[in-house]
């Protein structure tokens, strides 16, 4: 089965940078979109980013332009989020999420494999 295990979480201060790994297993994934969600505490679930898995486009919510990039490693079977300039609301749960078609979908439902997620915290 589709397995997709996120690390790289921790807490950075203001300013600082992180890097998300997403591990992809079970299923080659040529023809899916995958992407990143985020979750704040008492908050919904919202898209961050997505990159189509062959071709590498790609796609970012407009409160992570210019700060965030998604990429992806198809030998590795791995997808990354680098984060730069982290603010304190970027502070959420990162769950990597995986669509076995090609849209660079926003929503939450439009994607059929999730991973647990991993804590992002942002000091001020």
């Amino acid at each position: 089965q589709v397995q997709l295990v996120e690390s790289g979480g921790g807490l950075v201060q203001a300013g600082g940078s992180l890097r998300l790994s997403c591990a992809a297993s079970g299923r080659t994934f040529s023809g899916y979109a995958m992407g990143w969600f985020r979750q704040a505490p008492g908050k919904e679930r919202l898209f961050v980013a997505a990159v189509t898995w062959s071709v590498g486009r790609t796609y970012y919510a407009d409160s992570v332009k210019g700060r965030f990039t998604i990429s992806r490693d198809i030998a590795k079977n791995t997808m990354y989020l680098q984060m730069n300039s982290l603010k304190p609301e970027d502070t959420a749960v990162y769950y990597c999420a995986a669509a076995s078609v090609l849209r660079l979908g926003v929503l939450a439902n439009e994607y059929n494999y999730w991973g647990q997620g991993t804590q992002v915290s942002v000091s001020s």
